[in-house]
């Protein structure tokens, strides 16, 4: 079977696979779908996702997905609502919460919503999903357990709780304070073998579906629509990068967690690190907002410059980076598509930035200490007669003086891109960076010339 189900707390993974034969992925989150689509599976079936904290599943990269013949199923939980929404596309929704979403009976979304362990703990449920709760008790009240009167009573009760809060429990103890106790009592002894887990029933259901479908061999998915390719989409597009698969099937979502734990555990490595990802985040939206997207010569500039600055630009060191990164060659090359949008940031927005690098610093705290040093260098270059050498008055040749700034002042080699490092670190080109660092000798040094020169003015 060629699938892929994205699956939670809804289904345990064993159950799950003695329906269907597939990869089954952890909840969706936005871009999982997409990533998954890249490895042109038949079918994906959703069945639990992310919300709240974590960004949700797009709806344009399930349209995408469908657009590229594949069949995408949704029930149970965030595949039922995306399913019903997206059903006049062509998704495929199953089940009874899938239908009552598309026919309106049901439009909260925390009816499908609770709160849940994580993935090491195999996504045990900490509460109950209000779709769950109206099952049962329309159950009991089919089973003559409950009055309808009753019933209503008790599923608004449930509905008023938050849905990290819900439970049998709760609902229970809520209505007793209100003085239905003695009405509840037969329902409190019909509950442990008469609740209905209507999530679970469904997402069976998908599963045997997909299944049936798989087995007839379809041929690939047929829209109705044709799908809009977009700047947006296409920043969207690489920045989900593509899905890691191991030789046991599983996701990298795992692996990546583990990695981030790694870093928090650095201590102040991850709040820099996710800094600097948060500016990558927004710079890339800039890029997208603009409509830019990079040109096969831009991200081959980019990957050149990438390569010499990392000393990978032979084969096998190139290779063996790839692997130690985790990547290959198709993924590298969206990689550097994103670092040529980058820099194409970086230069159009050079003026702006660096008229917001003063409060920056001033937040930072290194604007008193900068200033400071700032006045006394200008002050010690104007009375000591420095401030208009050139390298040659300084006794030094230019590359002298740039050997000198970079091995002995900031003790590391001299770049080979001296060009790409002046841009890096914000200078106009390589004239003004040298004027900087011919200052900073002669503050540092401090040998006056015996008869400076003064600019030459008209008068």
């Amino acid at each position: 079977m060629n699938a892929y189900v994205f699956l939670g707390p809804t289904l345990p993974v064993d159950e799950a696979r003695e329906e269907l034969d597939a990869i089954y992925l952890p909840p969706a989150s936005q871009g999982d779908v997409y990533r998954a689509a890249c490895r042109k599976p038949q079918a994906i079936g959703i069945v639990d996702g992310y919300f709240e904290c974590i960004p949700a599943v797009w709806h344009k990269e399930i349209l995408w997905t469908m657009s590229q013949g594949i069949h995408v199923f949704g029930c149970s939980s965030m595949g039922a609502l995306r399913a019903a929404e997206l059903s006049a596309f062509g998704m495929e929704g199953v089940g009874r919460i899938f239908e009552a979403y598309r026919d309106g009976a049901l439009e909260d979304d925390d009816e499908v919503a609770i709160a849940h362990l994580p993935a090491d703990r195999g996504y045990q449920p900490t509460s109950v999903a209000m779709v769950n709760i109206r099952a049962t008790f329309q159950a009991a009240e089919k089973a003559g357990v409950i009055k309808r009167a009753l019933r209503r009573k008790v599923e608004r009760i449930a509905k008023e709780f938050f849905y990290q809060e819900r439970s049998y429990q709760a609902t229970f103890e809520r209505a007793a304070s209100r003085g239905l106790s003695g009405q509840l009592e037969a329902l409190c002894r019909w509950l442990p073998t008469g609740e209905v887990d209507q999530k679970r029933l469904d997402a069976l259901e998908m599963l045997r579906a997909m299944r049936v479908l798989l087995q007839s061999d379809p041929p690939p998915k047929r829209v109705q629509y044709s799908f809009e390719y977009t700047a947006n989409w296409e920043i969207a597009r690489r920045r989900a990068g593509r899905l890691q698969i191991d030789s046991g099937g599983r996701a990298d979502a795992v692996f990546t967690d583990a990695l981030l734990d790694e870093l928090r555990l650095e201590g102040d490595a991850y709040a820099r690190a996710r800094q600097a990802a948060l500016l990558r985040f927004f710079m890339l939206e800039e890029a997208g907002r603009q409509g830019i997207v990079p040109t096969p010569e831009m991200a081959r500039a980019a990957a050149q410059r990438f390569r010499r600055d990392k000393e990978i630009d032979d084969r096998v060191k190139f290779e063996r980076w790839l692997g130690e990164n985790g990547l290959n060659h198709d993924d590298f090359l969206e990689l550097m598509k994103d670092e040529a949008l980058l820099e194409w940031v970086r230069d159009s927005t050079e003026i702006d930035t660096a008229a917001l690098l003063p409060d920056h610093l001033r937040v930072t705290g290194h604007y008193a200490r900068l200033l400071a040093r700032a006045r006394e260098k200008q002050h010690i270059l104007e009375s000591e007669g420095l401030q208009y050498q050139s390298s040659l008055d300084a006794g030094l040749t230019e590359e002298e003086l740039v050997r000198w700034y970079f091995e002995k002042h900031l003790r590391r080699p001299v770049p080979t891109d001296l060009a790409g490092y002046c841009r890096l670190t914000g200078f106009a080109d390589e004239k003004g960076f040298q004027r900087a660092i011919l200052g900073e000798y002669c503050y540092t040094n401090r040998r006056p010339r015996a008869a400076p020169t003064s600019p030459q003015t008209l008068s």
